[in-house]
């Protein structure tokens, strides 16, 4: 997502790194699945002996809740930094997805056996398509799968009114509520691979084996699904959640037999640095961005951006266009990981 989200030049990135623009999936779109999958497999692991072992999980649901709530003030933080407009602040956003994805999965897993959690993970994905594709819209007719004129962008209008939405439309909103649904069945996704992780009675290859073959069996679904409703990350259809979440198994799949069965290992520390802070960087490496684009300087007679005139000196000079801009990106990645190495081998990690 860092390197995604700060190009040095909006107008100038390479395709595979800017989001579809409407209906499609670039390398950028499988970004934001891949970590609610990650959310989901990492749930298992964090919270099945608790499920299993506490009589009353009343604890564990609060546990939950308040992790919930720093996720999603988090991501309301990062909405009104620097601005401080509690009139226009964006409401929906990533870290609020994942807060309200994160919850509802979290007590599903908590409550729930991984049948109740495979036969949710359908009846949403059917239930979100002939919502999208049968219920009327509103003020405009018959149902709608374009930006402005679909059920989420008049539900978000609805509940969250224009002022709060995405700055660039105030129509819509790429995380809106009712996206949050089928996004949750990304993250049961999760959940199931890791449950599938967890049987001690399967050996490795059968796991690895069975996860491939699921992984190609639901990429095939989401494209063939796609012909009638388009993979699109802005409406977060379910013909994307199962391309993304078959794509996101099958990357999972081939780096657990690499690591976790063969042992490769020391080439994943990166990996792990950015993992285990992955929340906290995210937080961080935005406000900076932020900051950088904010505060004015006046360079070489010019009034620009701290952050125009730090690309300008040391990218923007020596590149084309559209090398500079990723050059940017990529040390805006490269710092933080030295940051984050740093926080790793002091063992400072941020746990919300």
């Amino acid at each position: 997502m860092i390197l995604v989200n700060n190009p040095g030049d909006w107008g100038h990135i390479y395709k595979p790194l800017e989001h579809a623009e409407w209906n499609g999936c670039t390398l950028a779109d499988l970004v934001f699945p891949f970590f609610l999958f990650i959310v989901g497999v990492s749930t298992v692991f964090a919270l099945e002996t608790k499920k299993q072992t506490q009589a009353d999980h009343g604890q564990l649901m609060l546990k939950i809740l308040r992790r919930a709530a720093i996720i999603f003030g988090l991501g309301l933080f990062m909405a009104l930094y620097w601005y401080w407009d509690f009139h226009t602040v964006r409401i929906p956003g990533v870290l609020q997805r994942i807060a309200l994805v994160y919850l509802l999965c979290g007590l599903i897993y908590v409550k729930t056996d991984y049948r109740i959690q495979a036969a949710l993970f359908i009846l949403i994905l059917i239930g979100y398509y002939l919502l999208m594709t049968r219920v009327q819209v509103p003020g405009y007719g018959q149902a709608s799968l374009q930006p402005e004129t679909n059920l989420g962008a008049w539900l978000d209008r609805l509940l969250f009114t224009p002022a709060h939405l995405w700055n660039q439309s105030r129509t819509w909103d790429p995380e809106g509520l009712l996206g949050t649904l089928p996004a949750m069945s990304t993250t049961l996704l999760g959940i199931l691979t890791g449950t599938w992780l967890k049987r001690k009675e399967m050996i490795e290859g059968t796991k690895v084996g069975a996860m491939l073959l699921a992984g190609i069996v639901l990429a095939g679904a989401g494209w063939w699904w796609n012909a009638s409703f388009p993979i699109n990350k802005a409406l977060w259809t379910s013909s994307y959640v199962l391309f993304t979440g078959g794509i996101a198994l099958i990357v999972f799949s081939l780096f657990y037999f690499f690591v976790d069965v063969l042992g490769y290992k020391k080439w994943t520390t990166p990996l792990v640095v950015y993992g285990v802070n992955a929340i906290t960087v995210y937080v961080a490496s935005g406000l900076l961005a932020r900051t950088l684009n904010k505060v004015q300087i006046s360079f070489q007679g010019e009034d620009m951006s701290l952050g125009s005139a730090l690309y300008k000196v040391f990218f923007q000079n020596f590149l084309s266009p559209i090398n500079a801009s990723l050059a940017w990106a990529i040390a805006f990645v490269l710092a933080w990981m030295i940051i984050l190495w740093i926080m790793y081998k002091r063992r400072i990690i941020v746990k919300i």
